[in-house]
């Protein structure tokens, strides 16, 4: 379906974009296989996951699946990556809700693609995959445990996070949302990791950002997740202009979905926010408790019908290039971005 001319065109700009900023930065990111420049996560897919487990967190365990055969599962998908020059995957599976880092490394190894994992909580879903003892912990005691990840690495693992992935129960934010963001807050300065938040509305965002700016860290730290949920064009603007990184992350094999973020993506364009577009399929993957772990959405659409569509929309392929490479690079680079 898709042309060797067509996939030759897409290298070359992307191999342009790399040696352009070859250089420029001295910005690193945190893989499950150790630290890498960031100008050499090249094409990356920002907000995917390999494993999912909803259960409930009193019977999540590790047990629950055969660490082999999910590598076997998903490794066809992985495979179907490299014709696409894709360098790097972000794995946003939260703490509780079946990250295993030492899964993402194997897989990394087999097949040579960049795998970041994260530290950080999720709230939503009602809250069941939070600690029990939530409410005695204080924001200050959650992000001792995240900083610990990242300085330490994962349990005995010695892997390390290169994200802070959380996720809010919903736009008003509850007592563990807040602390959730706080500690969110307090592991990047410390830390300098990003911080990537399942959020969806923007009405959501706005309120995280002020725990933000009482803490005094700058909005270029955060990366709103599902932001193709938010309807009104002055909230997306809103946000963008504060620097909040766009997660357009709901690209799949449907056409209403695709014209959608493909909308917001022209936009973005309109009010010269490009530069902080991610874009992404927040695939599930490998998910513990169905038959070979349920039907598994391929990574590829975005390289397929939706870039295709992009394109006859008027999206360069110099601009999708920027937000697949150029962006990433700048939203995962590890530093610590107070408010200015």
């Amino acid at each position: 379906m898709y042309s060797s001319i067509n996939r030759f065109t897409y290298l070359a700009i992307f191999l342009l974009l790399i040696a352009s900023s070859c250089g420029k930065s001295d910005l690193k990111i945190m893989t499950v296989t150790g630290e890498i420049p960031a100008s050499k996560m090249g094409i990356t897919l920002p907000h995917e996951h390999v494993l999912f487990d909803l259960t409930m967190i009193d019977s999540l365990t590790t047990s629950r699946y055969n660490k082999d055969s999910v590598i076997r599962r998903m490794l066809p998908f992985f495979e179907e990556l490299k014709p696409f020059k894709v360098q790097t995957f972000v794995d946003g599976t939260p703490e509780f809700m079946g990250r295993d880092p030492q899964l993402l490394a194997e897989l990394s190894r087999k097949t040579g693609i960049n795998i970041i994992t994260g530290t950080g909580w999720y709230a939503s879903d009602k809250e069941r995959h939070l600690p029990r003892d939530i409410k005695e912990l204080s924001a200050e005691e959650i992000a001792l445990i995240w900083i610990a990840e990242a300085k330490n690495g994962i349990g005995n693992t010695g892997i390390k996070p290169g994200v802070i992935n959380i996720g809010i129960s919903g736009s008003k934010l509850s007592d563990n949302d807040k602390k959730l963001v706080a500690a969110a807050c307090i592991t990047h300065l410390e830390t300098g990791l990003p911080i990537m938040s399942y959020t969806g509305p923007a009405t959501g965002v706005i309120a995280q950002l002020q725990i933000f700016k009482k803490f005094g860290v700058d909005p270029s730290a955060f990366i709103w997740l599902h932001a193709m949920e938010e309807v009104s064009k002055s909230l997306l603007l809103t946000v963008a202009e504060r620097g909040v990184w766009i997660g357009l992350d709901g690209v799949q094999n449907d056409l209403n979905a695709s014209v959608k973020i493909s909308e917001m993506v022209k936009y973005m364009k309109m009010i010269r926010r490009l530069d902080h577009v991610l874009l992404s399929h927040d695939a599930y993957g490998y998910i513990v408790g169905l038959p070979g772990g349920g039907t598994i959405r391929s990574y590829t659409e975005l390289f397929g019908s939706f870039k295709l569509l992009m394109l006859s929309e008027g999206i360069t392929q110099e601009e999708i290039a920027q937000m697949m490479v150029k962006n990433p690079a700048e939203a995962f680079g590890i530093r610590v971005r107070k408010a200015k």
